[in-house]
């Protein structure tokens, strides 16, 4: 956004809680977070099955590609190398760039830098040790980074959850115009394994 044009939003909604591809917990507020920002959203549903899911988000893109001729695919991968060297290899075909402007970053610099620059993200799945129900809504704030350094030192977690450790909600950004309020929500946990899921949320001023 600071120095490309963002003509829309796709979120890939998969009935696989699992997958293997997609972020899963509460991705229905996609949503709100789309109208906050006032960006047109696309949404398109899998099953979730690993490879097979692949063909839903290439069928997305081109969706996005017939509706707004976009140029490019921006991605928030960190060092995941399955999810991006699979969306490298769908842009390849459609002849899209593919930037993924996090890539390698210095993670605990970007964590510092999203909590600095105002942006209100909790806590939305723990899926390994030693995080527990605790973890479930928390917001990622200073203190709470440095108990996310803690775990990385001692178990060697990936600080942004890019391994599948952790998942979050961005309530606010500095580009939304409004905030996700929540309303209400339930909690799931079992053997390292939780969710914080919203059942009723809405956009509030800010």
């Amino acid at each position: 956004m600071q120095t490309e044009e963002v003509v829309c939003f796709v979120t890939i909604r998969s009935v696989n809680t699992e997958s293997y591809m997609f972020h899963t917990p509460n991705i229905d507020l996609t949503r709100l977070q789309a109208e906050a920002a006032g960006i047109p959203l696309l949404e398109w549903e899998t099953q979730g099955q690993e490879e097979v899911e692949l063909a839903e988000l290439e069928s997305a893109i081109l969706q996005a590609d017939t509706r707004y001729r976009i140029e490019g695919l921006v991605t928030g991968a960190i060092q995941s190398v399955y999810q991006a060297s699979r969306i490298q290899r769908i842009c390849a075909r459609l002849g899209l760039w593919s930037c993924n402007p996090l890539w390698l970053c210095d993670q605990k610099a970007y964590m510092e830098d999203l909590i600095q620059a105002g942006f209100d993200v909790i806590i939305a799945g723990v899926f390994s040790a030693p995080f527990d129900e605790r973890w479930l809504g928390e917001r990622i704030e200073s203190d709470l980074l440095e108990r996310l350094i803690a775990v990385r030192e001692r178990f060697g977690i990936s600080l942004t959850g890019e391994g599948g450790e952790y998942e979050s909600l961005v309530c606010d950004a500095p580009f939304f115009s409004r905030r996700i309020r929540i309303e209400g929500h339930e909690t799931f946990y079992k053997n390292h394994n939780g969710r914080f899921l919203v059942t009723s949320a809405h956009l509030e001023e800010k």
